[in-house]
Parts: structure tokens; sequence; C-alpha cells
């Protein structure tokens, strides 16, 4: 399977429906970056007229969880994955379609150089920065992601 936006789109498909239904999508991907967004919708309103945290945390998690994916797959190695820890921070409602960008591709390659040099677990924190459609942002998530070869 080639890594590109549209395979991650069936991946959550069938893989991760909870975020499929809430709208999350995977719009690029490449070594180094990815973006993913979502639109405010019924289905994933809060009680305040915005979108629920949980789904902006959805989105953002699929920009750096792509990038690690990628950077797996490139690696020609099985190396295991997962979310460690996690804080976001939000700083203004979230309307209309929300855009997550992660740009820290490049964390993940010298985890995995690691870990295949070591066979030891390492951890690392991604950053994904969630924007309105005026550009103005809306979240800031980060992840710490684990990953161990099998």
């Amino acid at each position: 399977m080639q890594f590109t936006a549209g395979n991650l789109n069936k991946f959550l498909f069938f893989k991760l429906p909870a975020a499929f239904w809430c709208g999350v999508r995977a719009k690029s991907i490449d070594a180094h970056q990815c973006t993913t967004t979502v639109k405010f919708r019924w289905v994933n309103q809060n009680p305040f007229n915005s979108m629920y945290f949980a789904v902006q945390a959805m989105a953002a998690e699929l920009s750096t969880g792509a990038l690690v994916m990628f950077q797996i797959r490139k690696s020609g190695r099985k190396i295991s994955m997962l979310v460690a820890n996690n804080k976001g921070n939000f700083t203004k409602k979230a309307t209309g379609r929300i855009t997550f960008v992660c740009r820290d591709g490049h964390l993940i390659e010298e985890a995995i150089k690691r870990t295949i040099a070591t066979g030891e677990g390492q951890t690392f924190w991604m950053k994904s920065i969630g924007t309105d459609e005026k550009g103005d942002q809306v979240s800031e998530m980060d992840f710490e992601w684990s990953v161990r070869i099998k």
C-alpha cells in the first residue's frame, strides 16, 4: 500500500471508525509533515456550540500518528507504536473547518534508528497545531509517542 492521504482515510474508516464518522480526514502527508482536517457538524458538537475537544484530539493525533506510521513503513522493520501521554491547550472556540498540521516528522526517524540500534523503546513528543478557516489558532496538542522494535 502506498502511503497517501486517501489510503489513510480508508484506514480510518476500517480501523478508527469513530474518527471517520466525526469527519476527521487526512489531507496530505510526506516524511516531514501531515495535515488533517475536521469540520464542525452536529455529530461532533459540544453543548457550547463548538467542536467537542475529543474530536479535535482525534484529528490532531492522526496528524502525528500518521507520520509515525509513515516512518515505520519506510524503515521496513516491525515496530510497535503507542501514545504514552498527551496534553492539549484550547485557545478559541472551534467552528467551521479546523486544520491540524504536524511538522515533526524529523523526530521519528531518529527515534526509529535508536530503537533499531539498541532494541530499547524510545519516546518523543510531537506537536499539532489546529487553526480555523481564518487562520486563527484554536488548539495546540502534544502527543508523546513510544516506539519499540518487535
